[in-house]
């Protein structure tokens, strides 16, 4: 019967990479044989913000399907590739309506005056700004633009910022579910909604004070692109809602106009035979934002979005859009670079929300190594650095990151859902068994941890937090007694890490990159080159289907029926209709080849 179920799962899972893995891999073989037609003389490129951003590249399958491929690094390496191509004459953007995440904006914010001072316009077009996540910061991102177009009647709701909580203390008291969790310390409020009925005045202290900074943040920029004063903008923007009229009356927004009229005013600006390239377009062309030739020395960059988590395959899961930061893959990132006698700096990119203390271990542990090495790390932070994004971060040479990066997080959490009594009420028992010693059912859904259970495991929570702020303390040259003041788990803005001590400088990827040259002692350009370990959209399923061999016989044959000269055939008439459908000529085709 085993057998038999993972004959079943095997034929499942084959099944399941041919139907999802199959289609992507000929999207992916049409895709790499189109040529790109040439780039007009006189381009505008269009980057639609509104599908949503990572921090770094994906390969999720998932995340691929659903067309969101763009990351804040992706367009802040096009941006500065696009500044310097003399065929590039403007940039058209799309905003969102709701909120985008304030380190993202304020990372694209300097991408976007950086393409400015090339002498190239931008122009924003929003269909309306509305309440939803950290809509100032969208405002923020507009406001770099210098051209703020609003499509007529929408409103401007950008008033302030806000969020809400759900809590379920008095649901699980009611029902007999037990939330026995242990914090450290009372700032550490990621389980304060399972234990509590409200905000605890150290939960509400934390949320109000990073959600003031990136207001804050968001209202001193703004007020500097549009020429104005921090005052005059908060005053605007908090008597608002405004109709898309009054906000351009008001001189929050310039011109109130449809996505067309927009389009065509941008087009004149950039020139006779002007044309729109989608963004995706441009960027797939390859070239990087880097300025380093092959002999010039290498800075090595090293990319870590998610949860952070022990084992191999870093990457996305195939079920989500999202990514996990795999300890091994970042360690071997890490070794890869320090044995490269070519790399004198790494470049640490992440932007994590926490994870396991094991695996952040490991991953410090090779940043040690590295400067142990004589390679200085400078760590770039984006959305987050925090908890053991922070715990990773903590002993590089230098730490940056974006005023509105939300770090710190120096705590620990951990423990269980008591079930039992609450399953008892409609008569399902839960009953545990254990042998050895008595720690080892502590976990079990039966009821609450015993007195002696919970005194262990308490004792263990304390080792992990002493353990983190010791790393705190000797990374950042703190005394152990201020790390201890400043920490107890309270999340930090990077503006306000800065001024505590937590962070060193505030600024983007490439403000990171010339500090690593800087502290490597290296003049000149220098090469930016990825030691990420990325893996392909299929490869990313084969991890979740496992390499049964029935599912890896699926995958063979479809692999080989992509090579039969005769499907690479079709699928070149498939590539010359397209481009024939967009008006090309097409002489050859590189499948038929």
């Amino acid at each position: 019967m085993k057998q038999f179920l993972i004959t079943v799962a095997g034929v499942f899972a084959g099944l399941a990479l041919f139907m999802i893995g199959v289609p992507l891999l000929i999207l992916a073989v049409v895709a790499g044989s189109l040529r790109p037609a040439p780039l007009a003389p006189r381009t505008v490129l269009v980057l639609d913000l509104r599908g949503g951003l990572s921090d770094q590249a994906t390969t999720s399958p998932l995340a691929l399907l659903q067309g969101r491929s763009l990351s804040v690094m992706g367009i802040e390496e096009t941006l500065r590739r696009a500044a310097r191509d003399g065929r590039v004459k403007g940039l058209f953007v799309r905003l969102p309506e709701g909120g985008m995440a304030p380190a993202a904006a304020d990372e694209l914010r300097l991408a976007f005056l950086g393409f400015r001072a090339a002498g190239k316009p931008i122009l924003v077009h929003s269909q309306g700004l509305y309440p939803g996540g950290m809509v100032t910061s969208t405002y923020e991102l507009a406001a770099a633009s210098g051209d703020i177009w609003m499509q007529p009647a929408s409103s401007f709701q950008a008033t302030g910022l806000a969020r809400q909580d759900v809590f379920f203390g008095g649901f699980f008291k009611r029902h007999g579910v037990v939330a026995d969790f242990q914090q450290r310390y009372e700032y550490k409020t990621a389980i304060d909604p399972f234990l509590y009925s409200d905000y605890t005045a150290a939960h509400r202290q934390s949320e109000l004070s990073w959600l003031g900074s990136v207001y804050d943040t968001a209202i001193a920029d703004a007020a500097a692109d549009r020429g104005k004063s921090a005052a005059a903008v908060r005053t605007l923007i908090e008597a608002g809602p405004y109709p898309a009229e009054d906000a351009m009356a008001k001189g929050l927004v310039d011109h109130v106009g449809q996505v067309k009229a927009a389009e065509n005013d941008l087009l004149a600006k950039a020139g006779a035979g002007a044309r729109l390239v989608e963004f995706d377009d441009y960027a797939a062309r390859g070239g990087g934002g880097g300025e380093g030739g092959p002999g010039d020395p290498a800075i090595a960059v090293i990319a870590a979005e998610g949860d952070i988590m022990t084992g191999r395959g870093s990457g996305p899961s195939p079920l989500s859009a999202g990514s996990t930061i795999r300890s091994d893959e970042v360690s071997k990132a890490f070794y890869d670079a320090i044995d490269d006698k070519s790399v004198r700096a790494i470049v640490f990119r992440v932007s994590s929300p926490g994870g396991s203390d094991t695996a952040s271990e490991q991953i410090l542990a090779a940043v040690r190594a590295a400067r142990a090495a004589g390679k200085p790390v400078v760590v770039s932070m984006g959305t987050y650095g925090a908890s053991g994004g922070y715990w990773i971060s903590s002993q590089a040479s230098e730490i940056v990151a974006e005023p509105g990066t939300l770090t710190g997080s120096i705590g620990v959490f951990g423990g269980k859902f008591a079930l039992g009594p609450a399953l008892a009420k409609f008569g399902v028992d839960v009953r545990g068994l254990s042998v050895g010693g008595d720690y080892a059912g502590a976990f079990s859904s039966e009821g609450p941890m015993t007195g002696a259970q919970r005194a262990a495991y308490s004792a263990w929570m304390d080792r992990i937090y002493n353990g983190f702020v010791g790393r705190v303390a000797e990374g950042r040259r703190l005394p152990v007694a201020r790390v201890r003041e400043i920490a107890r788990g309270r999340v930090w803005t990077g503006a306000q890490a800065k001024a505590l001590g937590l962070v060193d400088r505030l600024g983007g990827f490439y403000d990171a990159a010339e500090r690593a040259k800087a502290l490597a002692g290296t003049k000149g350009p220098a090469r930016l080159v990825s030691f990420t370990v990325r893996s392909s959209p299929l490869e990313a399923l084969r991890r979740m289907l496992g390499a049964g061999s029935q599912s890896a016989t699926i995958a063979a044959a479809a692999l080989a029926v992509l090579e039969d000269p005769a499907t690479r055939a079709t699928l070149a008439d498939v590539a010359d209709a397209r481009l024939r459908a967009q008006g090309a000529t097409v002489l050859a085709s590189r499948l038929a080849q």
